[in-house]
């Protein structure tokens, strides 16, 4: 007991046990105490309430902006230019002022319609590979959809025509790791827009790739003499058609007949002289036990070293005389009166160093 003797607690007093010892409380006490420790749990629970309400406000704003963002992008009916040829001006004069740059050039020029042409495909293609690799942030936000844009048109021909789907694989892989980098200095001014369109914009890249790679190639049903059935010097002559030693290597593998005949060294030596210079074949010479040239593993090793040659069907072209960039089949005035004096070929490595200024 706290005490020995009478007990002097009033009525509705109690002892309570404390850490200083026994002291009496009464009702009310205890309900101010239960009181306080009610109204400190309560605010503990308002407060966390509202940092609830906050958190899946900013979370719900984030989530609808995003769907706004990724909405916006996907609605607006893309704006291809028609135009056949543009006019390159360096610096202002009197009557231009400003310069043309890659982004107008890309936006102004028909890429759309050189896409459908075959011709064409392949100058686009690589175009598009080398904007890829060092040229998109220099591009304008107008421009870098536009890129896009021209991009879904490309891989959707592919899908519809089966065709050429080694090199818009090399593209979306190349595309991919360029937007990795880039998207990691977000707001270093390096791509124009919100992140979310861009993350939208790899989602996308990922989807053409796993397309691409899912893709079944019909074949055709035709009636007449397949390449299997022509004779072997016409089956060679079609080989040295092809520019490309991996087109060999899988046509090598439809049948050992085939297969046997890409193996031919002369097949292998033209592919290499065309592709590459004499010094460049010296370099790397390999010599098998036999004494031969082993063009084959020398035609892959020089790959892995230099730059294949190019060729396209059409190009576009500039006039130095009055600084017209356009296609070829475009009926341009000095063509028409001298046709070789001031028209130059670009590749596309010529096309986006003609913007290097």
């Amino acid at each position: 007991m706290p005490f020995l003797g009478q007990d002097w607690r009033s009525p509705g007093q109690s002892w309570v046990k404390t850490e200083e010892g026994w002291k009496k409380t009464t009702a009310d006490d205890k309900n101010n105490n239960v009181s306080v420790e009610s109204f400190c749990v309560a605010e503990q629970q308002e407060c966390f309430n509202k940092e609830n309400l906050l958190f899946s406000l900013s979370y719900d704003m984030a989530a609808k902006k995003r769907k706004k963002d990724m909405m916006n992008n996907n609605t607006k009916v893309p704006y291809f230019h028609r135009e056949k040829w543009i006019y390159v001006h360096k610096g202002s004069t009197k009557e231009r002022h400003g310069y043309c740059t890659l982004g107008e050039a890309f936006n102004r020029l028909d890429f759309c319609s050189a896409i459908k042409d075959t011709r064409r495909f392949n100058y686009v293609v690589r175009l598009l590979e080398l904007i890829a690799k060092s040229k998109l942030p220099s591009l304008s936000g107008v421009a870098q959809k536009n890129y896009m844009n021209i991009l879904e048109r490309v891989v959707q021909k592919v899908l519809d025509d089966q065709q050429n789907v080694r090199p818009i694989k090399e593209l979306l892989q190349t595309l991919y790791v360029s937007l990795c980098g880039l998207v990691q200095d977000m707001g270093k001014s390096v791509l124009v827009g919100n992140i979310n369109i861009w993350v939208h914009r790899m989602e996308n890249i990922l989807q053409w790739q796993q397309q691409l790679d899912n893709i079944q190639i019909n074949r055709p049903t035709s009636t007449g003499m397949s390449l299997v059935e022509l004779p072997a010097s016409l089956q060679l002559s079609i080989m040295q058609c092809l520019s490309d030693g991996r087109d060999l290597v899988s046509l090598g593998q439809v049948c050992p007949e085939l297969g046997a005949l890409t193996e031919d060294r002369l097949l292998w030596k033209k592919l290499c002289q065309y592709h590459f210079t004499d010094r460049q074949i010296r370099k790397r010479l390999m010599v098998s036990d036999k004494g031969h040239l082993e063009w084959k593993k020398m035609y892959f090793k020089l790959s892995r070293c230099y730059p294949h040659r190019e060729q396209y069907s059409d190009t576009l072209h500039f006039c130095t005389h009055c600084h017209i960039l356009f296609w070829k089949d475009t009926n341009h005035p000095c063509t028409a009166n001298n046709p070789e004096s001031c028209t130059m070929s670009l590749f596309p490595q010529d096309f986006i160093n003609l913007f290097n200024f």
